[in-house]
């Protein structure tokens, strides 16, 4: 009994320990996407499929389930309750897998999502004099990234009415204009990828602690079981 107690302790702090590690990762995610959004603010009007706007949208929403998925694990380590231990590992279980399939999904339709977001914003462009706020939002892009259009300056000229460059897109004095040579997405998609390296690194680092925390639940949901079998 008393070895069974001790193994149960023993699981108990180190469990508590990772699920707080785990929660501050979630933390950490959830404040990245927080810093995201609010970089991206300028061109909240585009398409949620716009790379940087759809990242920040699901670290908001994996930093808030990790946050959650931790806080429960370490309430459960703590009281050594059965179905909070057990809620958690299913929890952590389902919110794993849906990282895994996600990861699959990105890695296997990478294409057929990029060119679902380039007809995205190519589709809003038709709204470019209509919409003062999607205006602002594109011209602040292209004034940032010092590009001009989706993939180059004729989807400029396919999508609206005019056909007109907005002068946004011009480099120099709008009445000569002398457009940007960069397309849009490719220059925010980089600019993603050049600052969201680091939390990449972090991810993995997260998934790890995910994988730990599942083998610590279930094995302190086995050991109090057993502690219950000597006492009866």
């Amino acid at each position: 009994m008393s070895v069974s107690r001790g193994c149960l302790c023993c699981v108990k702090y180190l469990m508590f320990v990772f699920n707080l590690i785990f929660w501050l990762g979630g933390c950490g995610l959830f404040g990245v996407g927080v810093w995201l959004a609010f970089t991206q603010s300028e061109f909240s009007s585009l398409p949620l499929s716009f790379p940087s706007l759809s990242a920040a949208n699901l670290l908001l929403v994996a930093g808030g389930v990790t946050m959650v998925t931790g806080f429960l694990g370490c309430l459960g380590a703590l009281k050594e309750q059965k179905c909070l231990l057990l809620t958690f590992f299913v929890i952590l279980l389902i919110l794993v897998l849906t990282e895994v399939v996600l990861i699959l999904v990105l890695s296997l339709y990478h294409e057929e999502l990029d060119k679902k977001a380039k007809d995205d914003l190519r589709e809003g462009m038709k709204d470019y004099s209509k919409n003062k706020e999607l205006q602002k939002s594109w011209d602040n892009m292209q004034m940032i990234f010092k590009c001009c259009g989706v993939s180059n300056h004729t989807d400029w000229h396919n999508k609206t009415t005019d056909g007109k460059l907005p002068d946004s897109c011009c480099s120099n004095n709008p009445l000569n204009c002398r457009h940007w040579e960069e397309p849009c997405y490719e220059k925010a998609k980089e600019w993603l990828l050049t600052n969201i390296t680091s939390v990449l690194g972090f991810g993995v680092c997260i998934g790890i602690v995910q994988f730990l925390a599942l083998v610590f639940s279930m094995l302190m949901y086995c050991q109090i079981l057993r502690a219950e079998k000597y006492m009866d």
